[in-house]
């Protein structure tokens, strides 16, 4: 049998690989290059840039934990006129689909950096990181379909050239599930706005970003982060995550042909798996390029071997395909 291959594409973004690199964890755009060979990953994500520079939140803003990484890091990134400037000239040179994420606190943050995004040619996509839950507000658009349809509208009127991904939270709130925040991040109603042949709201979704966490020194009796709260990310939010990539590829996402990319705790191959089973076209490393910087190769090999056992001739073979035939759902 010849070797599979691993190269699909999300919302119109080809990808040699499934494994992306997630906002936050490889540097403003190519730093992991010294370490990491970025032509054999499938796409990187810039850090999350806002429309003035940040300096973040004060330390302490990284905690290790027993089952991941706690973190409130704050969006420090040096803002979206010296991206533009320093940043996207070199963005043409890099071995990888780029995609640039951005971030706000209001309506307007993120249409100011999307169109400025929109406009730097060689950006393959734009993620919108509406799922922050380090800073003020930063989860506030990510759990309220009202909210986020309006922010939606506004961005797509900005955005018009490239593809539209939006990263959601993984805790929506009352009675809203993460089916009712993709369907409005899909389709957010209102007249069609985006650049010819899109969709009239995102283009993909990414389940799901850091859970809400904080951390306490016993023996101090003080919050271990300098914000108190921050994001959980690692294996401790891997299992939910699938469950959330499941739910809404079952829900929604299959029948409206929306892309999926899974995000959390995906350390290992079978982590990358068990998101493609569940319904993601790819996925993003993050916590484990703490540890590990050319983790996504390793496990950019094991998908390999695991879609040849699996008798498949491509990685895109398997998604959704979880086998529930022995199961019992109630």
């Amino acid at each position: 049998m010849p070797t599979p291959s691993l190269a699909t594409t999300i919302a119109g973004v080809r990808l040699r690989s499934p494994v992306i690199l997630a906002a936050g964890t490889a540097g403003t755009l190519d730093e992991l290059a010294d370490v990491l060979d970025l032509s054999r990953v499938g796409a990187v994500v810039t850090k999350s840039i806002t429309p003035l520079p940040r300096e973040g939140n004060r330390p302490w803003r990284v905690v290790p934990l027993r089952a991941g990484m706690l973190n409130a890091v704050g969006l420090a990134n040096v803002g979206i006129d010296a991206f533009v400037r320093d940043h996207a000239p070199r963005i043409a040179s890099i071995p990888a689909p780029v995609i640039g994420s951005v971030a706000g606190f209001s309506v307007d943050d993120y249409v100011r950096v999307a169109g400025a995004m929109d406009a730097v040619d060689a950006l393959a996509a734009i993620e919108l990181n509406i799922s922050c839950p380090n800073v003020h507000k930063g989860c506030e658009f990510a759990s309220d379909p009202a909210l986020l349809g309006e922010l939606i509208r506004a961005v797509r009127d900005a955005v018009r050239r490239k593809p539209l991904f939006v990263k959601l939270s993984p805790i929506p709130t009352g009675r809203t599930t993460m089916t009712d925040i993709a369907r409005a991040a899909a389709d957010p109603g209102g007249p069609q706005t985006g650049g010819p042949g899109s969709r009239p709201g995102a283009d993909a979704v990414c389940i799901a970003n850091t859970t809400p966490a904080m951390a306490i020194d016993p023996e101090t009796r003080r919050p271990r982060l300098g914000r108190v709260v921050g994001g959980l990310s690692g294996p401790a939010v891997h299992a939910m995550a699938v469950k959330l990539v499941f739910d809404v590829y079952r829900n929604f996402a299959r029948d409206a042909g929306l892309p999926i990319v899974g995000v959390g705790g995906v350390l290992t191959w079978q982590d990358a798996a068990e998101f493609i089973l569940a319904g993601a076209g790819a996925v993003q490393v993050g916590t484990a390029l703490f540890a590990d910087p050319r983790a996504p190769i390793r496990i950019a090999g094991g998908l390999v071997s695991w879609v040849k056992r699996q008798r498949a001739l491509s990685i895109t073979d398997l998604i959704g395909k979880v086998d529930l035939s022995q199961s019992q759902e109630r």
